[in-house]
């Protein structure tokens, strides 16, 4: 008795785990992998760009950090991660610059900032170009190709969103600095005094959604003309992301 007691309480569990498993979304769980991962790319990419250009230009406040690394979770801000797995737009954690150890350093912060946001469209041509290859040379009835073909397609739309996003004008984001280097001093001081106020009410303007649909147009725009030097086909991204 105990051995058929034991053993219909195994047959129980197995029973469960088979109907939990057949009601996962199998599809959905893999697509939340793709994006939390290519955001992960995206965002270390970006701000080892902002670190690396700032020590080429004479800063080693982002080397002194640790921040000259390939490793996410010393660049991860978990709120702007979550922006860009969900609505595929965010930030990541700053990295520290001191303006002070640049040569010129209006000229030299613009170059800093402007790093991130090129890095983020190298990083999508890169991967739209392999998901033309793959799309032209792969054969796309085969579940395992569509799936890389979507994980490159991710990595484009997140890193697109995420360079489209800083080049917005308003600190605390990378826009903000390349502007400010063409603005006089004593504006720049201003505005750098009262940048974590400016920074909330960005961030509150973020949740209201006002940035969404300018953001998207542009994103849209870039992802056509990256589309088009690259040879992959505008309409499939279109499809998923658009």
């Amino acid at each position: 008795m105990m051995l058929q007691t034991g053993g219909g309480r195994e047959g129980e569990r197995v029973n469960s785990w088979s109907e939990f498993a057949r009601n996962i979304d199998w599809m959905g769980l893999v697509l939340f992998l793709f994006s939390a991962a290519a955001a992960l790319l995206c965002i270390t990419l970006h701000e080892l760009a902002h670190g690396f250009a700032a020590y080429r230009l004479g800063d080693t406040t982002a080397r002194d950090a640790g921040r000259l690394t390939f490793n996410p979770l010393k660049h991860i801000d978990p709120v702007g991660l979550i922006m860009m797995v969900t609505v595929h737009m965010g930030w990541a954690k700053p990295v520290p610059i001191d303006m002070r150890r640049f040569r010129h350093p209006k000229r030299d912060m613009a170059v800093t900032a402007l790093a991130g946001p090129a890095a983020n469209f190298l990083l999508a041509y890169a991967a739209l170009l392999a998901g033309s290859a793959v799309y032209r040379l792969a054969p796309m009835d085969t579940v395992s190709w569509v799936l890389v073909l979507l994980a490159l397609l991710y990595i484009a739309v997140l890193s697109l969103g995420l360079g489209v996003f800083n080049l917005i004008p308003v600190p605390p984001l990378d826009g903000s600095k390349i502007l400010l280097s063409f603005l006089p001093d004593r504006i720049c001081y201003t505005v750098l005094r009262w940048e974590r106020y400016i920074g909330l009410a960005m961030l509150l303007l973020i949740w209201l959604g006002v940035f969404d649909g300018p953001l998207t147009l542009l994103r849209s725009a870039l992802m056509r003309g990256l589309c088009f030097l690259s040879g992959f086909p505008y309409e499939l991204a279109a499809y998923y992301f658009f």
